[in-house]
């Protein structure tokens, strides 16, 4: 199997490792970074599970993208989220809207939100849902979680987003 030596990063640091040219991001991140809060769950674009930032505002599914198209982006997953310790106010929206059950789709919903506000500051129930096509809950019946989108959208400085360019950089 063909191998390259490649640079992520992840969360704001560089990792530099080498690994074969097939792996996907979200096997990169799980195995090779050992960062887990990006979740597996049908490799095939088809659930959500595995979304993460690329560059501070688009959402990717993990699973369908190969490490090596990574390089020199920006990749930010639910654990980069925080600052100093502090939750995001969108994992604190989710957690005060109850929009999270068994947590398996979570950090997923919660990048897809990322992504979301990045380029929506305000957007209504409809582009919410909309936005969220793609992420599969099986607990919440997606009401707390759109509420958490909208409570988000709130609890946000808007033009803090703009000035970082992104989500989680």
């Amino acid at each position: 199997m063909k191998t390259k030596m490649i640079t992520l990063c992840v969360n704001g640091r560089d990792h530099r490792f080498e690994a074969p040219v097939n792996r996907t991001l979200l096997q990169a991140l799980r195995d090779d970074l050992r960062l887990t809060e990006t979740k597996y769950g049908c490799g095939t674009g088809e659930c959500g599970g595995c979304t993460v930032l690329m560059d501070g505002k688009d959402s990717i599914c993990s699973c369908l993208t190969l490490a090596v198209e990574a390089e020199g982006r920006h990749i930010t997953t639910v654990g980069g989220m925080t600052r100093d310790g502090e939750l995001h106010p969108i994992q604190i929206a989710f957690i005060e809207e109850g929009a999270i059950q068994c947590g398996y789709c979570t950090p997923g919903m919660i990048m897809k939100t990322a992504s979301i506000l990045a380029n929506n500051p305000n957007p209504s129930e409809e582009e919410i849902r909309k936005g969220l096509d793609g992420n599969v809950c099986r607990c919440t019946g997606y009401e707390k979680i759109v509420q958490a989108v909208q409570r988000a959208s709130r609890m946000l400085d808007t033009s803090q987003i703009q000035k970082s360019g992104g989500m989680g950089q």
